[in-house]
């Protein structure tokens, strides 16, 4: 297990590290950070001066390893269009995008599980034919056009919800909530939905798959002959080994939608992460694209990583091969 561990987390610093080379050599292809701040109208003395003072006149490696040792301590410099810490910018934005994926995930496993349960136990039946159909719709239509559907119908024609913003939000310490209000649980259902769907007709497709492939092994053939209830046979043996598989793919998706929550954050203007990172590209700000990249990044090492030990934890046909490795 400890060498298991250890392994995942010399994978993790080489993917960060890659990463951060990426990041790094944005400041050295995107644009003139100097020109940037100073603009045209700089002097030559000026222009060198501040060139000094940020370091852009040391070697490629020893910039490098300035820009590591920065981004272990989670400073990205200055914003150059907002002329504010990165670091600040990103704990202002990371609740609202957490909160959104979050719901989202939830919403995907809540609908998705029983969904793909269902369909695999009912094949053939009206509902399960109509949720495949839906599943088929959900994965096939693009993120940004669900979303602009969903503010036609629920925001401009029924004008049920609002259709943009994130509403009025609570602040607790660093961490801002909208979900202690209703006006906040207004503005989030719609982000929500949208950013929930691709995920939840994949996740049910996924369970329904893996819930036919298991109804036909030999195991659940040996418990339907022990004379086990069908409730049992489905849900104690078929289930719980359908979810290892969903359990993997769970998790990447998770990340998935944090680091692709830019689309939903932009149609509904939702203050987060993705939104931010739109904003900087069009203005070309490098530190905060770099920011953005690495904390990504981080959040899909640290994803994997905790699927992988749960993966190991919950499946013990790793631990028997790993022991017998061992020996």
């Amino acid at each position: 297990m400890f060498a298991f561990v250890l392994r995942r987390l010399v994978q993790a610093v080489l993917v960060m590290l890659t990463v951060a080379f990426i990041a790094f050599m944005l400041f050295q292809y995107v644009g003139d950070p100097v020109t940037n701040i100073l603009g045209q109208d700089a002097t030559p003395q000026q222009r060198q001066q501040l060139r000094t003072d940020l370091g852009l006149d040391s070697a490629f490696p020893v910039q490098f390893a300035r820009f590591v040792g920065n981004a272990v301590r989670g400073e990205f410099g200055l914003s150059l269009r907002q002329g504010r810490k990165v670091s600040s910018l990103i704990a202002e934005r990371l609740p609202a995008t957490l909160e959104l994926t979050m719901l989202a995930a939830l919403i995907a496993l809540a609908f998705g599980i029983p969904m793909g349960v269902y369909s695999a136990l009912k094949r053939g039946t009206f509902i399960s034919q109509a949720m495949m159909t839906i599943s088929l719709i959900g994965v096939s239509l693009p993120t940004f056009l669900i979303g602009i559907l969903l503010i036609l119908v629920f925001a401009v024609t029924l004008k049920w919800l609002p259709s943009f913003g994130r509403g009025e939000v609570v602040a607790f310490g660093p961490w801002t909530t909208g979900m202690t209000s209703i006006d906040g649980w207004r503005h989030l259902v719609l982000p929500s939905i949208t950013l929930a769907i691709f995920q939840l007709t994949l996740i049910m497709r996924l369970v329904r798959s893996e819930m036919l492939e298991v109804l036909r092994a030999d195991y659940i053939k040996f418990a339907r002959a022990r004379g086990l209830p069908d409730r049992a046979v489905y849900f104690r043996h078929a289930l719980k080994n359908t979810l290892v598989p969903v359990m993997t793919i769970t998790g990447l998706q998770i990340g998935g939608l944090i680091a692709f929550a830019i689309i939903t954050e932009t149609v509904f203007q939702w203050p987060g992460m993705g939104l931010l990172f739109i904003q900087a590209v069009q203005f070309a700000d490098i530190p905060v694209m770099a920011a953005y990249l690495c904390l990504i990044a981080l959040i899909f090492v640290i994803i994997n990583l905790v699927v992988d030990l749960l993966y190991f934890a919950v499946d013990p046909r790793l631990r028997v091969e790993r022991s017998a490795g061992a020996h």
